[in-house]
């Protein structure tokens, strides 16, 4: 692995065509094993609304092979190929109609896309998945990019089996990576490379939100002039205006994205938000809030409780993570951005008040780019596919009248498991993460390297 000049005299390490190669081949079989789990949900017989039969409800959690994208094909007219939001709209009971689905707008428009030329729900598992998987590989060779071997992780590790086609995910995690990839790698002024990525990170709001709360630690990275302040404009201690651009690239993004279905469609546009704000505490969240104050409180207390309580803490966690790297920047001169974004997806994991299966998809890109012991990371998949198989066999456990209390049932330990693990492995990954290097720091380490090696010579 040898270092390369870039057009900008900077200096990266390159993963050589053949293994990026092998990467993504392996990335490809993890995807294809993930499709094929959740295909054994589909057909072989459909009724008129499209639907498998027979027995869908029940085949889908007993063998584990649930997934959003084939239930919704009913209940959102994604069946009837409605264009989303334009003539949606949320009625009295909370539900969504009129073509308005539960994810910000460009989700909606994948998830419209995947449809069109569906018939019934397996046509439409298989198109969406056709749509999503590119998403999957570019994560991978952009990952392989970035972190060389450690990208198998994401390429083979047990959570792209179990939900790279379980929900509409992949678009968003590439955005979260691209937009490291085009901060640390592409040969331009910092500034430039922090716009474009700021741009990436507001097109991945527009998917799942999330990454919005990555624009603060780019911003800091930008006004302190990125690694060890070495792009910091001259005679400058802080920059300002750069740091700015940069902000206000993500919001413009935002707002341009949104823009036409507020105008086409006002009521269906806000109706994807209103919903989530009226999403109720239950069964299906699998949040901390649920399992740690259901026991001790009434239902319509634990709800106006966590309304307030979650965003909240949320808020607070993006403000510890961001504060420590600011004390990290002061001590070693590099505001560790990649750190706390890492950091505050912990936050935002451990304290929504919805933490679906799928959100692992999230945090797996941090586990490769942020220098910690794989063991957090194995750790993770462990409790997370006690949660993955566990959840699905619990609901059917109840649904069918199996054995589903906590002494009787191992699905129920096992989703005890998981909500538990996951939440201890947050809290420590979140301490962990901001005290973590990551990846990139080797492109600055070859560098003075070849700059010590070039003074020696002379």
């Amino acid at each position: 692995m040898t270092p390369e000049r870039g057009d900008a005299g900077r200096f990266v390490n390159r993963f050589g065509r053949p293994a990026a190669v092998v990467l993504v081949l392996l990335c490809g079989l993890t995807l294809l094993l993930g499709f094929i789990n959740k295909d054994r949900c589909t057909g072989p017989a459909f009724d008129q609304w499209g639907r498998t039969q027979p027995d869908y409800d029940e085949r889908n959690k007993e063998d584990v092979c649930y997934s959003d994208i084939q239930h919704l094909w009913i209940g959102r007219d994604i069946d009837r190929h409605v264009f989303p939001y334009v003539d949606g709209n949320i009625n009295d009971k909370g539900t969504l109609i009129g073509g308005s689905v539960e994810y910000p707008v460009l989700s909606g428009l994948i998830i419209w896309a995947g449809a069109i030329f569906a018939h019934n729900d397996a046509e439409y598992l298989l198109y969406s998945s056709l749509l999503m998987a590119p998403f999957g590989l570019l994560t991978g060779w952009l990952l392989g990019k970035l972190a060389r071997w450690r990208a198998l992780l994401w390429a083979i590790g047990p959570p792209l089996i179990l939900y790279a086609f379980h929900n509409w995910d992949l678009p968003v995690v590439l955005c979260s990576v691209a937009a490291v990839f085009v901060v640390h790698r592409w040969n331009r002024p910092l500034v430039e490379r922090a716009v474009v990525a700021s741009v990436l990170l507001g097109l991945g709001f527009a998917f799942k939100v999330y990454p919005a709360a990555f624009v603060l630690p780019l911003v800091l990275f930008v006004a302190t002039g990125g690694w060890r302040g070495q792009e910091m404009p001259d005679g400058k201690k802080a920059d300002i205006a750069g740091a700015v651009k940069v902000g206000l690239a993500s919001i413009i993004t935002v707002v341009l994205v949104n823009l036409p279905f507020a105008i086409a469609g006002y009521d269906g546009w806000a109706a994807s938000f209103e919903f989530q704000q009226l999403r109720r505490v239950d069964i299906t969240t699998n949040s901390i809030w649920y399992w740690g104050l259901r026991p001790f409180i009434g239902d319509d207390a634990m709800q106006s409780l966590v309304g307030v309580i979650s965003p909240i803490t949320i808020l607070i966690s993006f403000a510890i993570a961001a504060g420590y790297g600011w004390t990290r920047f002061r001590r070693e001169g590099t505001y560790p951005w990649i750190a706390v974004s890492g950091a505050m997806l912990c936050g935002f994991m451990l304290l929504h008040k919805v933490h679906s299966p799928q959100y692992t998809l999230w945090l797996v890109p941090f586990l490769v780019l942020l220098r910690v012991r794989l063991a957090w990371a194995f750790a993770y998949f462990v409790v997370d596919l006690a949660m993955g198989i566990g959840i699905f066999r619990w609901f059917w456990a109840i649904e069918f009248g199996q054995p589903a209390g906590i002494y009787d049932s191992f699905s129920a330990q096992a989703v005890m498991i998981g909500v538990w693990g996951r939440a201890a492995l947050l809290v420590a990954l979140f301490v962990v993460f901001l005290k973590a290097g990551d990846v990139t720091e080797d492109d600055h380490e070859d560098l003075k390297f070849l700059r010590g090696a070039v003074a020696a010579k002379t």
